[in-house]
């Protein structure tokens, strides 16, 4: 037991003045992504790799899947990569410990310093440390990184799961310097929180290679506005040390509108110098699953009102930058989101940080996606992924969910692997182990329905108006599992859109699939659904989902539910899709731009004032004279009034009992060419936000499509988009033509294709008539030659002249 020493009390105030300030020491940790070289190469052969004479330079993060995944071609590169850095340490200390920190390497990786093999990995997504002291020189080190991403069954995530497995260093690396004796790992958990008082317990783990004699531990809290609030030292006389700080009255409390964090800091001494120190957040919280009923935060209901996210972007698939990683979690929560499912393996550091400073509730997710129950191999690198998840993760007070896995037992990879008996038995022993490795956070499973009762919180799914019945028997369905299920979250909903695809009558699914039927087939080809015969505009999307959000934020015993998904994501299973090999329920597109669906859940969400007129992508619109269309204006302020060419149509009140739209509906006659629509909405406090469009409306049907008519403008980024659109023989755009078209630059510049976006791709399904593509110029000063073409129209051409 380890009791406090007040003979360190005045080395604790020493501690405290000192900490920031350089030791020789001192822990150090240095980012090495940049300066790196390249072989795409299978071998596994050292030598082989060192005399190949075709590496190329690069930085990281880095996959070789950054773009074949979403190029037109089958399949993408499943085999293995060489990287290689140069790599100078000067100074090498005998009492120092040196590494390399991954953290996060596709899929299977092996480290080679100075020619020997320093360790290795198996499994992605979660980080990873390799001791390199032993094998390291004074000066120049040659670094050699083996990475695989190879077809294996015994590693999860399942081959057969909905998104590409990226091969390659997909996040930062860094060298890392500690003393020989320093702190392994700082476990930090909050055993009482209240309003009134919390107490936080830091567990410290140790390496100590020689001995304990006079080694110190001193550990700081402040609070938010780093203030000293507590601190201790102890001698250290163990592996590991515990510390707790109790009575920390009225503590500013972690929550989703006010994501308060203390900071803690962990110092290791030997005869009163410093050594190494360790910095983590902590957030005082606390939270409960109601039986059968609704999610409380701090002992007050919160309404889980939430999302998913795939680790990619257009153009570097997973190899996102932080900036990137960031762009993504501050959308998510400008929209007024609360809580994100990450789908369906742990992500990059930066992302629990976000969550913790944004404030956003996290499921993590051990990447078991599909593919069953395997052998002794793959069970036990299974359990091996998930007690680095939770060690890695543990202290993030973002966190209250581990997630075992999603689809598990659907389209084995192994003989007899859908056995539910045996399953269960695995399942629930990774269940124990969660709770074990953490007893204060929950476990979850989505779409197993046969372990439901094994763990915590089940998610069964339930895709109503898209792979199953009406949308508008979501009610039904919640009402339903709400009773079946002790703990229950509703993961997973919505359904694919194409950007710029509209229609004046969108599908709703009633009197065509039948609105009873809400359960989801497993096999989703043998029955009828929207996904199969929908439109995929955003105008049935938008209603989807204003749906969805209707029934959640009137229901009170309702615990909340997750969308599917944040961002377009590309997958090897959907080929055939409107942009090729892209899953595109996203609220945004690939690169983030934001569909019409994501002001639909910003209009009950979020807190900044907004005003959108649906919709931006639908300039172009026709139908019978006199005939009114209902525009649907999505806001959060109080009232809102939609101008017609500079006339008022009314001013309303926004109600969140009324659908569409929370009553902000006008019915518009439209007049024949240029019609300007403003939306002006007012806030309870005086503020006001407006919104416009401009909308060509015509009273003539186009006919049948005859050719394709291409156009070009010139961006601010120097680069041209490049538009077809189908016309008919009057030379009217045909808003009904959703045929696919290609695009292909013949001479003076490049297409921006393989991206998966809206005009980044060659391939791409037409919009009411419309597709675009990216061109960049050669810079060689000659014209531009473009050409689209599809079955019907055999080439159309295009000169830009510079």
């Amino acid at each position: 037991m380890n009791k406090p020493n007040k003979t360190f009390s005045i080395f604790a105030l020493f501690v405290f003045f000192q900490i920031c300030l350089s030791s020789s020491f001192a822990q150090t940790k240095m980012n090495i992504n940049d300066n790196w070289l390249y072989l795409e190469n299978h071998t596994s052969n050292l030598n082989e790799a060192q005399k190949a004479t075709n590496w190329t330079s690069l930085n990281l993060p880095h996959t070789w899947n950054a773009e074949d995944a979403t190029d037109l071609y089958p399949g993408y590169r499943r085999d293995a990569s060489w990287y290689q850095k140069k790599l100078n340490i000067s100074n090498i200390d005998k009492n120092r410990v040196y590494s390399l920190y991954f953290e996060g390497s596709n899929i299977t990786t092996k480290v080679y310093v100075n020619g020997k093999e320093a360790g290795g990995h198996i499994g992605g997504y979660i980080g990873f440390s390799i001791d390199i002291t032993n094998f390291i020189k004074e000066g120049n080190n040659d670094i050699f990184v083996r990475v695989d991403n190879s077809y294996d069954i015994e590693i999860i995530p399942s081959q057969k799961s909905d998104f590409f497995i990226y091969g390659g260093i997909t996040r930062d690396v860094w060298l890392v310097s500690k003393y020989k004796n320093h702190i392994d790992n700082l476990k930090i958990t909050t055993p009482e929180v209240s309003a009134k008082k919390a107490s936080v317990q830091i567990v410290s783990s140790f390496v100590n290679p020689d001995n304990f004699k006079d080694l110190s531990l001193t550990v700081i809290l402040k609070n938010p506005k780093g203030k000293k609030v507590m601190s201790k030292t102890i001698s250290v006389s163990d592996k590991t040390s515990t510390i707790t700080f109790e009575n920390i009255k009225n503590p500013e409390l972690w929550d989703t509108e006010k994501p308060n964090l203390y900071s803690l800091t962990a110092v290791l001494s030997e005869k009163n110098q410093i050594r190494d120190s360790v910095s983590e957040k902590v957030g005082f919280r606390w939270f409960e699953f109601k039986d059968h009923g609704p999610f409380y935060l701090n002992g007050k209901r919160l309404l889980i009102r939430g999302t998913h996210r795939h680790e990619e972007q257009a153009g570097v698939g997973a190899a996102m930058s932080n900036a990137q990683h960031w762009a993504d979690m501050k959308s998510i929560k400008d929209m007024g989101a609360n809580f994100v499912r990450l789908a369906h393996y742990p992500q990059d550091p930066e992302i629990y940080k976000a969550c913790d400073e944004l404030g956003l509730l996290v499921w993590d997710e051990l990447p078991w996606c599909r593919g069953g129950i395997g052998d002794e191999l793959w069970q036990t690198n299974t359990k091996n992924m998930l007690v680095e998840i939770i060690n890695q993760n543990c202290n993030h007070p973002s966190i209250i969910i581990w997630s075992l896995g999603n689809e598990m037992n659907w389209l084995p990879d192994f003989p007899n692997g859908d056995n539910t008996e045996k399953t269960n038995v695995f399942l629930t022993e990774l269940n124990d182990m969660a709770h074990k490795l953490d007893p204060t956070r929950k476990t979850a499973i989505r779409k197993y329905y046969e372990g439901s009762h094994i763990v915590d919180v089940f998610s069964p799914s339930i895709w109503s108006g898209w792979y199953s019945g009406s949308y508008k028997s979501y009610q039904k369905a919640i009402d339903v599992y709400k009773k079946e299920y002790k703990h229950f979250i509703h993961a997973e909903y919505g359904g694919d859109s194409h950007v710029g695809r509209h229609s004046e009558n969108p599908v709703t699914g009633e009197n065509v699939i039948k609105a009873e039927g809400w359960e989801e087939a497993i096999v989703q080809t043998k029955v009828a659904n929207i996904a199969q015969i929908g439109d995929w505009s955003e105008n049935y999307i938008v209603d989807l989902f204003d749906w969805h959000l209707h029934i959640s934020e009137n229901d009170p015993e309702f615990v909340g539910n997750v969308q599917w998904a944040f961002k377009d994501f590309a997958t090897p299973l959907r080929p055939e899709d409107d942009i090729p090999y892209m899953n595109q329920k996203g609220l945004v597109d690939r690169n983030g731009n934001p569909k019409d669906a994501y002001y639909v859940f910003k209009s009950y969400w979020a807190k900044a004032p907004f005003a959108y007129i649906e919709s931006h992508t639908w300039t172009e619109r026709q139908g019978p004279e006199n005939l009114p269309r209902t525009i649907n204006v999505f806001s959060n302020c109080e009232r809102v009034t939609l101008f017609h060419d500079g006339k008022s149509l009314g001013e309303k009140q926004r109600n969140l009992s009324l659908y569409p739209a929370n009553g902000l509906t006008w019915d518009v006659n439209f007049k024949k060419g240029d019609n300007t629509l403003i939306a002006i909405g007012k806030t309870k406090d005086g503020k006001t936000v407006s919104d416009t469009i401009k909308v060509n409306y015509r009273f003539t049907k186009n006919d049948t499509a005859s050719s394709l008519q291409l156009s070009s403008e010139k961006l601010k980024n120097g680069n041209y988009l490049v538009t077809a659109i189908a016309i008919d023989n009057n030379n009217l755009r045909c808003l009904d033509y959703e045929e696919s078209v290609y695009f292909q630059c013949l001479k003076g510049g490049k297409t921006m294709k393989n991206q998966g976006t809206p005009t980044g791709s060659e391939s791409i399904k037409m919009a009411n008539g419309k597709a675009s593509i990216e061109v960049i110029p050669d810079g060689s000063g000659n014209p531009i030659e473009m050409t689209a073409l599809n079955q019907s129209f055999k080439g159309e051409y295009l000169k830009i002249e510079p």
